[in-house]
């Protein structure tokens, strides 16, 4: 879908330039909304690509799990470090019980789940996130996602990240993380020196 939007997006500027060329100067002034528009679109549609790719990265390393009623919100969490979009609580993987937040940290195409996360969304609209996919580990990166509306498939994919302050009173080492672990991190794109920063304290 992004190289469909890029390429829609350029093929029409061009293909609009072209026959802008042929026909009455009035319709230039017609088409120079979309001149103007189309080229922001485009770097726009630029900018989806290094999220798609790091997507396909981590759907490559982690299977997908099915969670209900997590805990979630649009506050600041005072022991993350970096400015953040919302958070979902998650569970950590071998440990019951014990949930760790995960934010988003990119704004591009996070309107749909704002939305549904704001504290007065409507009831309907928060029934939609009732329900989440959850690809990743929540002690490093994640892929999470709604269901279809046949619940047959995942949409709305988005990004989120780990990012405790290593400050805090929850240490990595605390969050059961192995050297297995830490390579799935790895392969999914997590960056090394983040995790080696984390391990200095085991």
């Amino acid at each position: 879908m992004n190289v469909i939007g890029f390429i829609g997006w350029v093929g029409g500027w061009v293909a609009l330039l072209g026959v802008s060329l042929y026909l009455d100067d009035w319709v230039v002034w017609v088409f120079l909304p979309y001149f103007l528009y189309g080229p922001y679109r485009a770097l726009t549609q630029l900018r989806y690509f290094p999220a798609a790719l790091w997507i396909r990265r981590i759907l490559r390393t982690y299977p997908w799990q099915v969670l209900h009623g997590v805990p979630y919100g649009l506050s600041d969490r005072p022991e993350v470090l970096t400015r953040h979009y919302g958070w979902f609580e998650l569970p950590i993987p071998g440990r019951p019980g014990q949930l760790l937040p995960v934010v988003f940290t990119q704004h591009l195409r996070l309107e749909w789940w704002s939305r549904r996360m704001a504290p007065r969304a409507k009831l309907r609209l928060k029934a939609q996130i009732e329900e989440i996919w959850f690809a990743g580990d929540v002690r490093f990166v994640g892929v999470i996602a709604v269901p279809t509306r046949k619940g047959l498939a995942p949409r709305r994919l988005h990004v989120i990240e780990q990012r405790m302050d290593e400050q805090s009173s929850r240490r990595f080492i605390d969050w059961g993380a192995g050297p297995d672990d830490i390579e799935r991190g790895q392969q999914a794109g997590v960056c090394p020196r983040a995790i080696l920063s984390r391990m200095e304290i085991l």
